[in-house]
């Protein structure tokens, strides 16, 4: 008697991929409509294709198996106004192919409707694509899409990063559309290439578009950042000009002043957290600097 075999075989995939995308956003054979963005532009689409491949899709579509049996699912056009076409379309030819097809003007808001879709392989091409293709202008709202997004590998290649050109990083918009705490974070750092004296004026730069945009005084929406402004490193000079320009929007509490002025007259960063006296990568030679050293003789 003949031994009974069997076998999965696998075909070509790029071919399989090529002709299930000619049905992005095809009109033929398609059984749901999507008006998308402000644009309200139209884009076609297969249910069973949406429903097998994405959960919140197969919700939307009417697919859950928990409606009545007989019923009608939804039938659309469904609108979607908060999104764009071609970040939608990113996201449709993703079912359809597996693959995606991305650029530096939608990576980001692409990234942010693979987690709304729960479409973590999705999330996982948007951030390698991000990660090659960062820079100085896109760095701060790349980190602020990994930090909302819980995605710790992209926020340490943003952060080495903005720590590589700080100075450059500091004038763009995208640093001073930054969130209080994920300012605060950058600033921990001691690897940023810049002077403090330039990065406390970066730092009430963005204190005040902040604080028009969001309507709160400068001392409030700083709160938060502002502690950690490593002052005892600057120099006297330095810092009582800080403090004369201080009096403008009490930027900095006077406690915090009041400290740095302590650490120059006792010599050393008494009374100061340890990690305020230590110089950054871009920090500038102070003379007085030798005395913040807590192994100096």
């Amino acid at each position: 008697m003949a031994r009974s075999c069997s076998a999965r075989l696998q075909g070509e995939a790029a071919a399989f991929t090529a002709a299930l995308r000619t049905l992005v956003n095809n009109p033929q054979f398609s059984d749901v409509t999507f008006v998308v963005g402000r644009e309200q532009q139209r884009v076609f689409a297969h249910r069973c294709v949406l429903a097998c491949r994405c959960q919140a899709f197969r919700g939307m579509l009417g697919g859950c198996g928990e409606d009545p049996p007989g019923s009608v699912p939804p039938q659309g056009p469904f609108v979607l106004g908060n999104v764009q076409p071609d970040v939608f379309l990113a996201v449709i030819e993703f079912l359809y192919t597996n693959s995606v097809s991305l650029n530096s003007h939608i990576a980001l808001e692409v990234l942010t409707s693979s987690v709304e879709y729960g479409l973590q392989d999705l999330c996982k091409l948007c951030v390698e694509f991000i990660k090659d293709t960062l820079s100085v202008e896109q760095v701060c709202e790349a980190l602020q899409a990994a930090v909302t997004y819980g995605q710790a590998d992209l926020q340490q290649h943003c952060l080495a990063f903005i720590e590589s050109c700080t100075a450059a990083v500091v004038r763009t918009r995208g640093f001073h559309e930054l969130s209080d705490t994920v300012l605060a974070r950058v600033l921990r750092s001691d690897r940023l290439a810049v002077d403090e004296l330039d990065l406390v004026q970066a730092v009430r730069e963005w204190a005040h578009v902040s604080s028009a945009v969001l309507g709160r005084p400068v001392p409030e929406v700083a709160a938060l950042p502002v502690r950690e402004l490593r002052l005892p490193l600057l120099a006297p000079s330095e810092l009582a000009t800080l403090e004369s320009h201080n009096q403008r929007d009490l930027l900095i509490p006077v406690e915090s002043i009041a400290a740095a002025w302590r650490s120059h007259a006792l010599r050393r960063g008494s009374g100061v957290p340890p990690q305020l006296c230590r110089p950054r990568r871009g920090t500038r030679p102070r003379d007085h600097h030798r005395h913040l050293d807590p192994n100096a003789k």
